[in-house]
Order: C-alpha cells, then structure tokens, then sequence
C-alpha cells in the first residue's frame, strides 16, 4: 500500500470511529443491529468490498438491509460476483476489520490481508462496488458511509443503485458480471417474460385453478410494498391486491418472519379475508410463504418454505419426467439429470417424508443459506428451501446446455408437443427464478404459474401432506460451545451421553424427531422436537430441554 492511499484510509477511518465495548461478527446476515452503532462498520465493509472486487476483477455488490428486524436495527452484507453471499473464507477478515479499535490497527489489517490475498493495490484496474438499501430511515446515511469506504480504496467507483429489495441486489451483481444490463427494468423484464412463457405453455383443458382469482400480498410495510406495486402494473394476467405497503411500521405484526412464527393474520388481514389465497412477504422481499384465514378467525393455515419447495420439486420432476419419457435410452441426447432437494434439520419432517416417497434424493445441512447454496451448486438441479420461506432453485450451466439443445432439437422434430413445451417450461423456470438467492418476488410469480400449470388451488396445494406438530424453545446455558453437532446438526457427540438420552426420550413418543443445537450468537441451545400431535411436541421439547439443562448446567432465565 503506497503513501498516499494509505493518508486517504487514515484520515476517513478517523471520521467514523467504532463504538465502545461492541463486538462484531459477519453471519449469513453480515453484520446487524442496532442502526445508530453501525456507521464504522459500513464503512469498513465498503473498504471489503473494494478489495474483494480487485481480487475477483469483478463487481461486487453491498446491500444495507436487517431484512425482518425491526426497524430502529439495520446490517451491512456483501454479495460475491456469482451474486451468491460473500465467501466464507472472507469472513475472518470482515470481522478482524470491523472490530479495529483505531484507524492505525485497520491500516495494519488491511496490509496483512493484501499482502496474504495477493491483491495489487498500485495500479489495479478500476473496480467497482454496487450499493443498495431497503427503506429503512437510517439506510440513506448508512450507504454514504459505504460508499466512502469503497472510494477509499483507489480507482474503485460505488454506484449507488438506491432503494432495492436484497434479491434485486444480488441479482444485478450477477448479471453485470456476466454482461447482462443490470437495471430494475431488466430484471422485470427477465422474469415477467418467463413467467408468461410458463403460462403460453399451460396443458390444454386445465381449468381455473380456484374460485378466488386475486392474491392478496402482506409486503411487511419495506421495500416489497413498492416493488411490487410496480409489478402490477405490468401483470395482466394476475390480480394482485398489495397490503402493507409501506404506511405502517417495518415489520411490526407484519411480513414473513411474522406469519410463519406466529401463525395468525399479519395487520391489516382478518376474517372477512376467509378464503382468500394470500401470500407474505419479509421486510426486504427475500423471503416469501402463503397462507389462507380460518373462518371467523385470525387464524391462519400456513403454506411454508417447506411447502414452496415440495411444490417446485413435483413440477421439476414432472417435466423432467415427459422430457425423458419419451426418449429413446439410446439415442445421444438421453441425459441422466442429477436433482437433489437440499433442507435443514429444521424442515418439518412430514416434507421430507412426502419427498423421499415421490422418490426426490433429499440431503441435509447445517443451518444456514450458505450451505443450502452451497449444496444445491452440486446438483445439476439443486432445490432448497428453508421453512421460513427463504430459498430457490439452481441450475447447472451443463445441465441448461443440454436442455438448450435438446429444446432446440425437439422444436425441430416436434414442435408444440409435451416434450418440446416440458422442455420450454424448464427453460422458462431456470430463467424466472433468481439463481442468485432467494427472491419473494420471483419465487411467488413461479409458485402461481405452476398453481395455474396445475389449476391447483391453495388448499389442493397445502394437502399435498400434513405438518407435523412441532415446538421450539431455547435453554440459556453457561457455555453454548460445550455442544458439538454432526450430521448436519441432527446429532451431538459432545458432551457425552446426551444424544443416548435424547435417543431414549424420544422413542416414547409416536412420530417423535428431536434435535438440539447451540445458537450461532447467544448462549442458548436451540431445542427442536416434533411428534403425532401438539401436545406430545411439547412435552418432547420440554423433556429434552430438562435433559439439556441437567448435562450443562443452566444460567436461569
């Protein structure tokens, strides 16, 4: 680093100095909480972002977003070029720099990490970092902040993009690095010209998938409101009535998090609703579930992620299906498609069940979109979704080779047939859908095309299968690191003796599935049970929460 950039990194990192007795540390969600401590950190993170974009000699992209937080908190996360989460093997780094106490110990830092990365600072060609933010108040200053961390670096330039959702993001990350017009206008237009694709390609005779033809979308007062105003403006073809759209408070008694936790009407909804297909969203549109209102109720029934991705599978596997029926095994385009359906422990077990009987490979990971992408990469169709409705699907560049061709091939032996229109569906799927992460916005467009594919309605979708009851609790502990899990978190092997004894307890209950793990940020372990009704989850949960607290000891409440 020569004299002059390391004068102009001094003298900024002086105006923003970190507060007291804070630590931070970069997650799934990078760093968040509370807005008005989180200006150093910003800025620090814009400086990360420079760096990451001369090393990849790619764009990069940094979004201010605490996506279903509430609305006095905020975050800093970065996008990577692929438009997927920021490396894991960066996070050490966006850690050691947030937390440096002064402007010589981050200057230190930095050269450390250029010299051990190899990154040439003197005469690097120009980078360049993407900013966005949701529509939290504090976002506007936070994105300054941002924007003076990545200039700092030298020849780098930060296009602020504006007020996005975090999918939007990510998704122009993506289609600037791969030459692709990275502008809102162009994402509608991606998506919105696939989903009418899926609809040009509807089976003959299907009939109108339910009697309430409008949706109805709870957009948590955050950027979705906006968004998807916008959409309907350009969607003939489905009514959609936006809900909390930006008046009220973000994500008070409203948006995804809410619905799915909860289980009753977000604001705004109630039993004159009885009936209606409606759909949610969370504060900064990457996460999407639908639900329907119990008569004369605010209750509802809850179509989750887990629910979202069962249904995304079936159609996949459907097309894939009258793509490969008909083929001769012989001929050179036949193609052995690698699908894999990609959960966590956390997933209702009912789904996996259901999936694995209609013959789905269905694997696990720890807890964290992160590993879901990581996995679903692997596949030549890899399908995750986490049950708060956080997911998407993806796509191998082999795989979408091969379906260009054959699509090519059947549109000139048999143009119009079920095996040209499957083949067009998955195209059209592979397109409409955000690869990048997941996306409320496309996620639901692909959700009605297939409801309509189908002429399903809601409650035909939610009797594909039957949630098992289940229960949640957390046990404060002295010492959250004292559990170590494996297999993706379903087993511990320390400390001794507890999986033995939560093995033993579970037995006892019919249709029993109990796990536990340590939080990710507090000292708590997490304790997930399910069983044959709510009253036997519940007292699976606390019985295994009992065993938790005699191996480790409680800190009391």
């Amino acid at each position: 680093m020569n004299q002059k950039q390391r004068s102009i990194l001094v003298e900024l990192a002086s105006r923003f100095p970190p507060p007291q007795g804070l630590r931070f540390s970069y997650g799934t969600s990078g760093f968040r909480t509370d807005a008005s401590l989180l200006e150093s950190t910003v800025f620090r993170v814009g400086i990360l972002a420079a760096l990451r974009s001369i090393q990849t000699a790619s764009v990069i992209g940094l979004m201010i977003t605490a996506s279903h937080n509430e609305v006095l908190d905020n975050g800093v996360k970065v996008t990577d070029p692929s438009g997927g989460m920021l490396t894991q093997r960066w996070e050490p780094f966006a850690d050691a720099i947030a937390n440096a106490s002064d402007p010589h110990s981050l200057i230190q830092l930095i050269d450390d990490f250029v010299k051990k990365e190899n990154i040439q600072l003197d005469g690097a060609p120009s980078s360049e970092v993407l900013l966005g933010r949701d529509t939290r108040p504090s976002g506007k200053l936070l994105v300054s902040a941002a924007a003076l961390g990545a200039t700092s670096i030298m020849g780098t330039i930060a296009n602020d993009m504006g007020i996005l959702t975090t999918p939007q993001l990510h998704w122009m990350v993506r289609s600037k690095n791969k030459g692709i017009e990275a502008t809102k206008n162009s994402y509608y237009d991606q998506f919105l010209v696939s989903y009418r694709l899926l609809l040009d390609c509807i089976p003959p005779g299907v009939c109108g998938n339910n009697m309430y033809e409008k949706l109805i979308v709870d957009c948590a007062d955050g950027v979705g409101g906006e968004e998807i105003e916008k959409l309907k403006t350009r969607l003939s073809d489905l009514k959609i009535e936006a809900r909390n759209t930006g008046v009220g408070v973000l994500n008070e008694g409203v948006g995804a998090d809410f619905v799915q936790k909860e289980k009753i009407v977000p604001r705004g909804f109630g039993p004159s609703d009885f009936g209606a297909r409606c759909a949610s969203l969370d504060g900064d549109a990457d996460r999407l579930v639908y639900f329907y209102v119990l008569s004369n109720s605010n209750k509802i029934h809850l179509v989750d992620g887990d629910k979202i991705l069962t249904l995304f599978a079936l159609f996949i596997k459907e097309q894939l299906g009258i793509i490969n029926g008909a083929e001769d095994v012989k001929a050179n385009n036949s193609y052995q498609t690698h699908l894999g359906v990609i959960q966590t422990a956390y997933a209702n077990g009912a789904s996996t069940d259901y999936l694995k009987q209609l013959g789905l490979e269905v694997v696990f990971t720890p807890t964290g979109v992160k590993y879901l992408h990581e996995k679903a990469a692997k596949y030549d169709i890899g399908i995750y979704f986490e049950a708060n409705g956080h997911g998407t699907i993806l796509f191998s560049e082999t795989f979408l080779g091969w379906l260009d061709i054959r699509n090519n091939e059947l549109l000139s032996t048999s143009r119009g047939s079920e095996q040209q229109k499957a083949a067009l569906r998955l195209v059209a799927t592979s397109k409409l859908i955000n690869q990048a992460v997941g996306d409320a916005l496309s996620g639901m467009l692909l959700v009605e095309a297939i409801l309509r594919h189908w002429g399903w309605s809601i409650y035909r979708w939610n009797e594909l299968y039957q949630d098992l009851p289940s229960r949640q609790l957390k046990v404060k502990v002295i010492d959250r690191t004292a559990v170590v899990t494996a297999n993706a978190e379903t087993v511990v092997v320390k400390p001794p003796g507890i999986q033995e004894a939560i093995d033993v307890e579970t037995a006892k209950y019919p249709k029993g599935r109990c796990f536990v793990r340590p939080s990710g940020t507090e000292d708590v372990v997490r304790v997930y049970a399910e069983a044959l009704t709510q009253e036997l989850a519940d007292s699976l949960a606390h019985s295994v929460a009992r065993l938790v607290d005699q191996f480790l000891g409680s800190c009391g409440d």
